[in-house]
């Protein structure tokens, strides 16, 4: 009887120690999973994915990224899609060159593995030929977005970071799919006007993606730095969904003057010249005086017109 009681006793006991050890283990878990979230809570890069949640959704449903979507993006919207990319990454990259050592900047720097400027030359070049800079059309909104890509590269360096996530993180994350939607839906072959999409320095996009955002959590910032940096990238999303618009808008101008001008359209039918219709009353009088007066005329002619055949008789 006492053997079994000293073993029910340990056995309570080792009950009570597993129960406080797996107590411990739980509050212990807990501690590291909320420092987790409270780290990822500061990250930069994790701040501007949360700020700009709702600008991206809304990105991604403008018109011009829906044909996208679903794989029904025409050649003229991607041309002028091209023409508008050039412009912006003209002016962001020229300002992350200048900006290279800058302590916001260069940890962010990547111009091997990320910079799109030639690969959009090449695309612009396939499409137009040699002279395609002569025929570059951009709407406002990409102007708008490039002088303020140029501004801050003068002012404010460290925004540049916003822009450089917004625009290279999105481009290599859809990148691959877009592209193959591109070829498919154009018919295009070879990769031939789908250099942009082709990031060859960058063997493994998610590989990459961690780097980048790891060196963009390591970029120092005060607090104010840090909210402003939030508010751009807001701004930058903004900035692409009126370049999206602006450059449907043109397509949808475009279009619309073609319909117009086309020969078998009903709006030049409808344009064309009426010729008056003829008031057959009015010409009936006017033809009857006409013979009327060429009458009178004839026979004023007849009588004072001697006729010179007639010869007087010999007496």
């Amino acid at each position: 009887m006492k053997l079994h009681s000293t073993q029910k006793r340990r056995k309570s006991e080792l009950k009570g120690t597993l129960s406080q050890l797996l107590s411990r283990a739980t509050m212990e878990t807990e501690k590291t999973q909320t420092a987790a979230v409270q780290t990822d809570d500061r990250d930069l890069s994790e701040q501007i994915k949360k700020a700009t949640k709702e600008s991206h959704t809304r990105a991604e449903n403008t018109e011009m990224m829906l044909s996208f979507q679903r794989g029904q993006v025409t050649l003229a919207q991607y041309k002028l899609l091209l023409c508008s990319l050039y412009e912006i990454y003209q002016a962001l990259e020229e300002a992350l060159d200048r900006n290279s050592n800058h302590p916001a900047v260069a940890p962010i720097y990547f111009p091997t593995e990320l910079a799109r400027l030639k690969a959009i030359e090449k695309d612009l070049e396939f499409f137009y030929g040699r002279d395609w800079r002569e025929k570059i059309v951009v709407p406002d909104a990409t102007k708008r977005y490039s002088h303020r890509l140029r501004q801050i590269g003068e002012e404010n360096p460290q925004f540049l970071v916003a822009h450089a996530y917004t625009r290279y993180l999105g481009d290599l994350s859809g990148g691959q799919v877009l592209g193959r939607i591109a070829q498919k839906s154009m018919g295009l072959k070879n990769g031939d006007g789908l250099s942009f999409f082709a990031f060859p320095g960058v063997s493994s996009p998610n590989l990459f993606k961690q780097l980048y955002r790891s060196r963009m959590n390591s970029v120092e910032l005060t607090e104010q730095e840090r909210n402003d940096v939030l508010q751009e990238a807001v701004q930058a999303f903004e900035f692409n969904i009126q370049v999206f618009d602006g450059l449907q808008k043109m397509l949808s101008v475009a279009e619309k003057q073609q319909q117009d001008y086309s020969p078998n359209s009903k709006s030049v039918s409808a344009r064309s010249i009426q010729l008056p219709q003829p008031n057959f009353s009015l010409v009936r009088k006017v033809l009857g005086l006409v013979v009327a007066l060429v009458t009178i005329s004839m026979g004023i002619y007849v009588v004072a017109t001697p006729n010179t055949s007639y010869q007087r008789p010999t007496v």
